[in-house]
This record gives structure tokens, C-alpha cells and sequence, in this order.
């Protein structure tokens, strides 16, 4: 596939998982159009790409708010009159049982995860069918079995798998391709801000951030997921391996998984 000015869209953009894909579409030519909340972070990563030689656009953008979303679109239309690639990665988690947490906590969940994908596709799917472009939604292991303490999380990419897989069979005739990644724990920015039981930041990662997956490979599995029109794929042997053996064995699944959110610091169950 020739990336060369393709026009691609990447929610979430000004940190981790979504500046590292930024990047790696820079480097192949594409037109860039960004987004976060975040207008001074996203300044930062546009200088970036435009070092790699890229053209760049920011729009400062909350997916959870549909107008925000609207606006992503016609601004990338106003400076590229089309749209290729929409990677809808924005996204935000939370650390909290359910019986500790305010029901606003998963409402903001449902909001940026499951809304802001949904709200940026509609708008921008009349453009990416035009040019029989691709939809790529960025979720996780906990959108394929669910995670304790992560209710709203889970919750979300479970509502956003399903709403891109019955996009995909709802376009089947259109060439429109919907992808779906899964990346295990990837290093970022997601877990210092995920939303504790009382929906403020909770500041600290209890994971060793050094030891998970980068946020560049995850880019560059993306990379093909779009050249090769991939429709599903979950990344990290540790993904693979929940993803396998919970269609066997879901209640040992289940309390392997317990046993080791359980362990964690300051662990929410």
C-alpha cells in the first residue's frame, strides 16, 4: 500500500499509543491531522512530524463531546478535502470497584471510549467509504474479557468491538475497512490518569511501566493492521494467551486473572 498523502485522522494523539502511530505515518508520507484535548501536547508532537516531513494539522478535540468530533472532521476537510484513515484511539481507563465507584466515573468511561469512537466514525465515515478507506479502533485485552476494578473500562471497549464489527458487515459490499487492535499492557500515559473510585486522577501507575509493551511497536503492528487490511489482532503473548484460553477455560481464566489484579498496589478488589 502507498501511504504517500493519505489523509489520517489519530484521536488521542498528543501521547503514547496515538503520538507514537503519529509518528509512524509521519515517516510514510501521510497527511497528519491530530487530536486531543491538549492543544499545547499536541504542538509538541506536530513539530515532530513535520521534522519527519509530514504535513500537520491539530485540532484541539474532546471526543466525549459531539461537536468537538464534528469539528475534527470538517477541519480535516478544510485542509485536506478528503479522509483515508480515521484511528480512533483517544481513550481513558479507571481503577475502582464498582460498589466504591460514582456511577459518573463510568459514565465518563462510556463517554470518551465508547461515544467519542462512535461520534468521530459517524461523522467521518461518508469521506472514508469515498475512498474505501480504513476505521481502526484501539481497544484492549479487557474489550475481550473482562477486567475487576476496570468495570467502565471494559465495558466500553466491549460496546466499541461491537459497534466496529457490525460497522464492518454493515459496509461489507463498500470495501470499507474496520479494524479492531487489542494491545496488552502497553507503556503510556493511561493508567497516571485513569479515573479512581472518585473520578480524579489516580497519579500513579501500579505497573512497572519499563516492562510492558512500547507504545512504537504497537505503531508499527498498526501500520500493517491498515497496508494489509487486517480485521482483528491482539498484541503480547500475555494477550494472546487470555484471549485463547478463556474460549476453554474461562473460570480458570477468571481466577488467574483475579489473583493477579488482586496483587497489585493499593489493589482496588
Amino acid at each position: 500500500m502507498d501511504f504517500k498523502n493519505k489523509v489520517v485522522i489519530i484521536t488521542g494523539a498528543s501521547s503514547g499509543i496515538g503520538e507514537a502511530t503519529a509518528y509512524a505515518f509521519a515517516k510514510k508520507g501521510c497527511k497528519l491531522v491530530l487530536a486531543a484535548r491538549s492543544e499545547k501536547a499536541l504542538e509538541q508532537v506536530k513539530f515532530k512530524c513535520n521534522q519527519l516531513g509530514a504535513s500537520c494539522q491539530i485540532v484541539a478535540t474532546d471526543v466525549s463531546i459531539d461537536a468537538d468530533c464534528q469539528k475534527l472532521i470538517e477541519q480535516t476537510l478544510f485542509h485536506f478535502g478528503k479522509i483515508n484513515i480515521l484511528i480512533n484511539n483517544a481513550g481513558l481507563s479507571m481503577r475502582a470497584s464498582l460498589s466504591d465507584a460514582s456511577l459518573n466515573v463510568l459514565h465518563q468511561l462510556m463517554n470518551v471510549n465508547f461515544w467519542g469512537t462512535v461520534q468521530c466514525t459517524k461523522y467521518a465515515l461518508p469521506y472514508i467509504l469515498k475512498e474505501e478507506g480504513s476505521v481502526i479502533g484501539i481497544s484492549s485485552i479487557a474489550g475481550i474479557k473482562g477486567l475487576p476494578g476496570r468495570t467502565g473500562y471494559a465495558a466500553s471497549k466491549f460496546a466499541m468491538n461491537g459497534f466496529l464489527e457490525s460497522l464492518r458487515i454493515e459496509n461489507k459490499s463498500k470495501n470499507l475497512h474496520v479494524g479492531i487492535m487489542a494491545p496488552g499492557y502497553t507503556a503510556s500515559n493511561i493508567r497516571n490518569v485513569a479515573l479512581n473510585a472518585k473520578g480524579t486522577k489516580q497519579e500513579e501507575s501500579p505497573l512497572n511501566e519499563s516492562e510492558l509493551m512500547q507504545p512504537e511497536a504497537v505503531a508499527s503492528y498498526l501500520i500493517k493492521m491498515v497496508e494489509k487490511r487486517i480485521n482483528f489482532q491482539v498484541l503480547t503473548t500475555q494477550g494472546k494467551l487470555v484471549f485463547w484460553l478463556n474460549k476453554f477455560f474461562p473460570n480458570w481464566v477468571d481466577t488467574l486473572i483475579y489473583n493477579k489484579v488482586s496483587k497489585e498496589k493499593d489493589s482496588p478488589i
